[in-house]
């Protein structure tokens, strides 16, 4: 058990309790520091407090003692990892689809926890008095891409706080059904829990109410596929860019649907399965069969970048398009886009 002892100086006095711990122990957070107090892992000049709201006073010395990280409960898992960048304090992976990142219901295994508490054994000196990494944003189970996670408290805090004001570079890569238009823009429309099914979300239709979260996706279509019906000059699919702001539930699922371009393969966001498009003969049926039969949503994070919260070193992440995604584009280049083609 680890024990930390502080002295109060004048400029920590009138600061709540938790709030003191969490500046001056270096590694925890407001709320583990209060969870410790409540816990009774804190003495005030030797005698014992559970009150997290309880003011600093100058000279009085506090000590803080550290319970030893209990096991988590997913257990480890020999799971293959693409590992882009590793050191003591994060690790960053290429998610493949298919991988969910916490154990849940229909996913109680296999996940990214399961894996990196394997991979990671011995290294994890404790997140909020838990053995395990320290997740501060996940991708939906069937996305792909590149993900970070905490090996140290401190680097946990860190992250969190990169996150809450959005200090954070991250841009994805989608295929969607048609394209949105105009073909770049921005989107700053909130999010909130869809009505009636608490798996969705959806954009919120009052924008002046309190209901929802805000959510501002930044998007380019880097490149279309095909037209929708002859003569109108709309594309048929396209490969779109898009870069988080915010970092909500599902955002750029939710976004494209609501500008008219879900995302191909989307179960839950998309209208129909595959493409509308124009065309006839071996090819127009090739690409429209492997829109029409791509198994997940086109998405994937391609992109992140962030200040490391230990070090400060600039990071920067690339993670190239998986082989479904490489495949669907190919198969959607086939697809004819005026009356000559």
């Amino acid at each position: 058990m680890e024990t930390i002892s502080l002295t109060a100086s004048a400029t920590d006095a009138g600061l709540r309790l938790d709030s003191f711990l969490a500046e001056r122990a270096g590694s925890l957070s407001r709320s583990r520091a209060k969870s410790l107090i409540k816990e009774g892992a804190v003495m005030i000049n030797g005698v014992p407090t559970d009150d997290p709201r309880k003011a600093v006073v100058e000279g009085s010395t506090y000590t803080l003692a550290l319970p030893e990280p209990v096991p988590a409960v997913p257990q480890p898992e020999d799971i293959p990892l693409e590992i882009l960048f590793e050191d003591e304090h994060l690790i960053i992976i290429n998610k493949a689809s298919g991988m969910a990142v916490h154990p849940a219901p229909g996913s109680w295994d296999g996940t990214l926890v399961n894996a990196l508490l394997f991979h990671c054994e011995g290294q994890l000196p404790g997140i909020g008095g838990v053995e395990r990494p320290g997740i501060v944003h996940r991708l939906d189970k069937l996305t792909t891409g590149v993900m970070v996670a905490a090996k140290t408290e401190a680097a946990h805090v860190g992250l969190s706080a990169l996150f809450a004001t959005h200090d954070i570079e991250r841009s994805y890569l989608a295929v969607t059904r048609g394209a949105p238009r105009p073909l770049s823009g921005t989107i700053d429309e909130p999010i909130a829990r869809a009505t009636g099914d608490r798996k969705k979300m959806a954009v919120v239709r009052n924008p002046d109410g309190t209901h929802g979260r805000e959510a501002i996706t930044h998007y380019k279509a880097l490149e279309t596929f095909g037209l929708r019906d002859k003569g109108t000059g709309l594309p048929a699919a396209a490969l779109v860019k898009c870069t988080l702001e915010t970092g909500r539930t599902h955002q750029i699922r939710v976004h494209m649907s609501h500008v008219g371009a879900s995302l191909i393969g989307d179960p839950v966001y998309g209208r129909s399965k595959g493409v509308t498009a124009w065309g006839s003969g071996e090819d127009f049926d090739t690409a429209r069969d492997a829109a029409r039969r791509f198994e997940r949503q086109a998405l994937h994070a391609a992109v992140l970048g962030f200040v490391h919260p230990i070090t400060g070193e600039d990071l920067h992440f690339e993670a190239p398009l998986p082989e479904d995604m490489t495949g669907l584009i190919a198969a959607l280049r086939l697809l004819p886009k005026d009356d000559h083609d």
